[in-house]
């Protein structure tokens, strides 16, 4: 009969073993790789002595090909909860050292059970991907496994965030989590998803393409829309998901603004570059950012999809401590037209927004779709439904500034009073109107133009008479669809005054099972 001695020293063993990963080999690779191990990108994570580890002792029931005759250590992949800065996480990450981090059922098992954890903690479920696949030698239990996971990114969508850094390969069905996630952070030159790897796509399409140009961390922040971040290393992307998750409240559950943070900055502060930053000339732009950076506390805020549609820009930020979600259309590129993705990534936005109680502040200055064959093939009008609906369906408080052009349909869509904006404000510049004056005014009093000695001098003066009935923000004040016409310079002393009017604010709907939103 052992001692106690005995068995403690042996559990140390047991432990100090498993903590090896895949061997000093396995670790210098992925060293090489510029990749972290799987135990030193949890420690980075979390606050020190704080990671409670789970299933650290499973194991996989495999006896096909040979794998009952192969140890993996904690099964690839090491799950637990832990504090990123004072607030509890639940975490996963695979440990490719180890199997290359293949994925069979225990450890798919091992995930499911750590989001189940974290559902009923009621807080943040972390995942850090690094994976070679499925474990093909458990042949459909792998499947199933994924099966399980995917379920459960669906069950707890909305009651808590979810977070995937893709820190290595990821491949086949691995790369449907992350998709099924709120935040997908990337790593360059080591993160890559794809269905289907280069070598199948030779094969059935004739194509030549490496791992980084079909899946990598730019294809998915640029080109894809599927991937929100990217960084140029493993620590970048960890210090970064700290970052975000400051922004996010635990869970749905969370009491009302539990990421308030006292601010430095005052929200009385006056912003006078804001008086002259719509250009008098239509043909010249400005940069939205500015806007936002001087309305915010501190000039901060947090921008996902960065690289994605540029032409509209979501980012959380704080005012007067309070974190919101900003939504606004970016003048500087493509005169910040609304078209398939922008409207994709403002839609999804606004609904994780709305999801977890975060106010949404909406930034106007918008002319209209994209026209063209590839909008309308590629489904303009049901990708721009998808924002009608987010905002449509969002009752979290909504607060609008219109700073320039509103045109159209693509003013409703950006979160006017007609959808449910709470509060509309509107600078002097604004337009809220059918169309620009001079297209306008070429289509109503196009008999007259053509009759007048000087057609253009015609236009010029049907354009002004147009622009004083309707480009204005009078007319659309007159009618109440603007609240307040304010001085630019005071955008953030408005928008906090009414964003803590509303903080709390209770929106009744109807009962439904749930909308048929127009994916």
């Amino acid at each position: 009969m052992p001692t106690n001695e005995e068995l403690i020293a042996e559990l140390e063993a047991k432990e100090a073993k498993i903590k090896e990963m895949g061997g000093p080999e396995s670790v210098k690779k992925q060293h090489a790789l510029n990749k972290l191990t799987v135990r030193e990108r949890i420690d980075l994570l979390l606050d020190p002595n704080t990671f409670e580890e789970t299933g650290m002792h499973v194991k996989h029931h495999c006896h096909y090909f040979g794998l009952d005759k192969i140890d993996i250590p904690a099964d690839g992949v090491v799950t637990g909860f832990g504090k990123v800065n004072g607030r509890t996480v639940c975490c996963y990450a695979e440990d490719f050292t180890s199997r290359g981090g293949s994925l069979g059922e225990m450890h798919a098992w091992k995930i499911a059970r750590t989001m189940d954890l974290a559902a009923k903690m009621r807080v943040p479920i972390i995942g850090m991907l690094d994976t070679g696949g499925a474990r093909i030698q458990e042949g459909i239990n792998a499947l199933d496994g994924y099966g399980q996971i995917f379920h459960r990114n669906t069950l707890y969508s909305g009651i808590i965030p979810q977070i995937t850094l893709s820190m290595g390969p990821c491949a086949g069905g691995a790369v449907y989590s992350p998709a099924l996630t709120d935040w997908i952070l990337m790593v360059k030159g080591s993160s890559y998803m794809y269905v289907t790897g280069p070598d199948v796509v030779k094969a059935v399409m004739s194509e030549e393409v490496t791992h980084e140009g079909l899946g990598g961390s730019m294809v998915h922040n640029v080109k894809s829309g599927v991937a929100h971040f990217v960084y140029n290393s493993d620590t970048e992307c960890i210090e970064a998901c700290k970052e975000l998750l400051g922004y996010l409240p635990q869970s749905v559950y969370d009491k009302l603004d539990a990421t308030y943070k006292k601010p430095a900055d005052s929200p009385d502060r006056i912003c006078p570059e804001l008086d002259t930053i719509v250009p008098e000339d239509p043909r010249k732009v400005y940069d939205m950012k500015t806007v936002i950076k001087a309305i915010v506390d501190d000039s901060e805020f947090l921008e996902p999809h960065k690289h994605y549609a540029p032409n509209m820009i979501v980012c959380f930020a704080r005012l007067n401590g309070h974190v919101v979600g900003i939504i606004a259309n970016q003048p500087s590129y493509v005169a910040g037209v609304l078209d398939i993705n922008a409207s994709d990534k403002a839609a999804r936005f606004v609904r994780f927004c709305d999801a977890f109680n975060i106010p949404l502040l909406t930034l106007v200055d918008v002319p209209g779709y994209m026209p063209g064959t590839h909008q309308e093939f590629g489904g303009v009008i049901r990708h721009g439904a998808k924002l009608l609906s987010a905002y449509s369906e969002a009752t979290v408080p909504k607060i609008t500034i219109c700073t320039h052009k509103a045109y159209g349909g693509s003013q409703i869509s950006m979160c006017s009073r007609s959808i449910g904006a709470d509060i509309y404000l509107a600078w002097p510049t604004a337009q809220l109107a059918v169309m620009g004056a001079e297209g306008a005014a070429a289509i109503i009093f196009r008999r007259e133009i053509a009759k007048a000695p000087d057609p253009k001098t015609k236009l010029q003066e049907m354009t002004e008479l147009y622009r004083k009935t309707f480009n204005n923000p009078y007319v659309a004040a007159a009618s109440g669809f603007i609240d307040k016409i304010i001085r630019a310079r005071d955008s953030r002393r408005e928008v906090i005054t009414a964003l803590e009017s509303l903080l709390n604010k209770k929106e009744e709907r109807p009962w439904k099972k749930h909308g048929n939103i127009p994916l």
